[in-house]
């Protein structure tokens, strides 16, 4: 039996602060790409965020038939802690039926979506499309995915702090010395700089990265600038 997942479209919901389709619309111009979209599910309520710059006829459809609930692009990616490229999905009847009804609506079928983990174990999804032939998305997903991982990063945790319990909850304990050196590397410094800087060895600066990478749920040190800086726990460099 299916779990039923309902969809909140947050580019409807009364925060007119928060442009999050503006923000996935600059950030398609910027990387290139044609589409992207953006879901999680809060670990509170249970219900499915979600936002993109597909066309509406396309976003109405996808509701109507509740794609979202075999949708490949995002079951295989929330299995994943890597990018998943769409090239590589299982060729199954979810998969025929999702991109069939994408070519009707005459959508992009190259893509990648990129996994977040959440403070709570949740999952949050960036995917970003293109129309390029195999050899151009090659190219193009290698040259990208690094600003995807950031701005995934970026998306998921202003997302999860709108809502006021989880925004109380999120904020991890980071020593003074983990932010002193996830700052430096904010502002662009290697670790080597930051050793020389602080008067500790590289390795130790590995230490207390690796350290702070676990408290943020981060799989990377560039996902761990970025959430701390959504957090406030540092300044953008």
């Amino acid at each position: 039996m299916n779990r039923r997942i309902d969809l909140i479209d947050l580019a409807t919901t009364p925060e007119p602060q928060r442009d999050y389709v503006g923000h996935l619309s600059r950030l398609c111009d910027t990387l290139g790409v044609e589409h992207a979209s953006y879901f999680a599910a809060n670990p509170i309520s249970g219900k499915m965020h979600g936002f993109t710059t597909y066309p509406e006829e396309w976003k109405s459809h996808y509701v109507a038939h509740r794609l979202q609930e075999v949708d490949p692009t995002l079951n295989s990616a929330s299995r994943s802690v890597a990018p998943v490229d769409w090239k590589r999905l299982k060729r199954d009847p979810n998969y025929d039926r999702v991109f069939k009804d994408a070519n009707d609506f005459k959508l992009p079928f190259q893509g990648v979506t990129v996994p977040i983990r959440g403070m709570f174990g949740e999952v949050g999804l960036l995917c970003a499309c293109s129309s390029a032939t195999d050899e151009e998305w090659t190219k193009l997903r290698r040259n990208i995915i690094g600003s995807l991982l950031n701005n995934a990063v970026h998306l998921h945790d202003t997302v999860m702090n709108s809502d006021p319990l989880l925004k109380t909850l999120s904020h991890p304990k980071l020593s003074n010395r983990e932010i002193e050196i996830l700052q430096w590397v904010a502002a662009g410094k290697s670790q080597q700089d930051i050793g020389d800087i602080l008067a500790i060895s590289s390795r130790t600066v590995e230490v207390h990265l690796r350290s702070t990478r676990e408290k943020l749920c981060t799989i990377s040190t560039a996902q761990a600038v970025g959430r701390g800086v959504s957090l406030g726990l540092i300044h953008p460099g």
